[in-house]
C-alpha cells in the first residue's frame, strides 16, 4: 500500500514527487511553504484486478455530505478486507481528542467550510502511516479528494483504480443529515429520518426507512455539531461548486462510476454491488440494515 511518509516543502512538482525515493521519516507539512505540496509516497501502479480477494485496490468515494459514502464504503471495506479511510472521521477524531489542530478545525467545521488542504494532508498522512505500521494494504478513501488540487496530488503518488460518485437528490440529502444521530456509548451511527418523496412529473419516488437505534442506545443519542440546517446547506453549496471539476478529472481518465441511490440500504446495496460486479453472499437485507 502506498503510504504517506512525509509532507515536504513543495520544492518539486507533483509528477517529480511521484518518482521520488521514499524518505522513511515523517514530518508535518510546512504551512508557510508555497501553495502546492508534494506528497512523498512510493508510487503503486494499478493492479486492475478482478477484486475477488484482492487487497491492493485503491478506490475513492465521492458524493455530497450525507449521501452515505461512509455507509457504503464501510460495507465494501468489510467485504473486500481493505481499510476504509474517511477524512471526515479523521477531522472529528482530532476535535474529540483536542489535538493540536482542534481550535482551527472547530471554527471551520461549525461554519460548514472546506477544511484546508494542508490540514487534510497532515491528518491523512498520519492515518496512512499508522495503517502501514499495522500492515494494511489498499484503501477506500471517503471524502478525499474534494478539489482538483487534491486529486492531482493523489494521482501523482498512487494509481487510483476506481472512483464511485454517489448521488442523491438534495431534499433527501438535507433530511438525511438532519436525522443523523450518534450513540455516545457504543459509537453507533443511526438516522431517525423517514424519507418518503413521492414521484411526480416523470421522476421516480424515493423511500428511505429510518435506521433506528436499539433500546439501550435511545437515551444516549447526540447530533453532530455540524448537522444544522444552515451549516448543511452551506456544505452542500460548497460541495456542488467544487465537485464538478473533480468528477470531470476522473471522468476524463475513465475512472468515474456514477451511481444514483434508488432508496435506502436494502434497495441500494445490492444494486451497488451489481454495478461493481461484486457479490456479498453473507448479506442479510432488511429494512433496518
Amino acid at each position: 500500500m502506498a503510504i504517506v511518509n512525509r509532507l515536504l516543502r513543495p520544492s518539486i512538482s507533483t509528477s517529480a514527487a511521484a518518482s521520488s525515493v521514499i524518505s522513511r521519516s515523517f514530518t508535518s507539512l510546512n504551512r508557510q511553504s508555497p501553495p502546492f505540496p508534494a506528497l512523498h509516497l512510493q508510487r503503486v501502479e494499478s493492479s486492475n484486478s478482478s477484486i475477488n480477494g484482492a487487497r491492493n485496490v485503491h478506490w475513492v468515494f465521492l458524493g455530497c455530505p450525507g449521501v452515505g459514502k461512509g455507509t457504503y464504503a464501510s460495507r465494501l471495506s468489510n467485504l473486500l478486507g481493505i481499510p476504509h479511510i474517511a477524512t471526515g472521521d479523521l477531522v472529528r477524531e482530532e476535535l474529540s481528542v483536542s489535538g493540536p489542530l482542534a481550535p482551527q478545525l472547530a471554527e471551520i467545521v461549525n461554519r460548514g467550510k472546506l477544511v484546508p488542504d494542508d490540514i487534510i494532508f497532515d491528518l491523512l498522512s498520519k492515518r496512512l502511516e499508522a495503517g502501514e505500521a499495522k500492515g494494511e494494504s489498499g484503501f477506500i478513501l471517503d471524502g478525499f479528494p474534494r478539489t482538483v488540487r487534491q486529486a492531482e496530488v493523489l494521482e501523482g503518488v498512487v494509481e487510483v483504480d476506481l472512483v464511485v460518485n454517489l448521488r442523491l437528490r438534495e431534499e433527501a440529502l438535507l433530511a438525511k443529515c438532519l436525522g443523523r444521530r450518534i450513540c455516545t456509548e457504543c459509537g453507533g451511527n443511526f438516522n431517525v429520518a423517514c424519507i418518503d418523496i413521492k414521484g411526480e412529473n416523470g421522476s421516480p419516488g424515493l423511500y428511505m426507512a429510518p435506521l433506528l437505534p436499539p433500546p439501550q442506545c435511545e437515551a444516549k443519542l447526540i447530533t453532530r455539531l455540524d448537522d444544522k440546517e444552515e451549516v448543511i446547506k452551506e456544505r452542500l453549496r460548497i460541495y456542488n461548486e467544487m465537485s464538478q471539476p473533480v468528477e470531470e478529472f476522473y471522468r476524463s481518465r475513465g475512472k468515474l462510476l456514477e451511481f444514483d441511490l434508488p432508496g435506502g440500504i436494502p434497495e441500494s446495496w445490492p444494486k451497488l454491488l451489481q454495478a461493481l460486479n461484486l457479490h456479498d453472499h453473507g448479506a442479510k437485507q432488511s429494512a433496518a440494515a
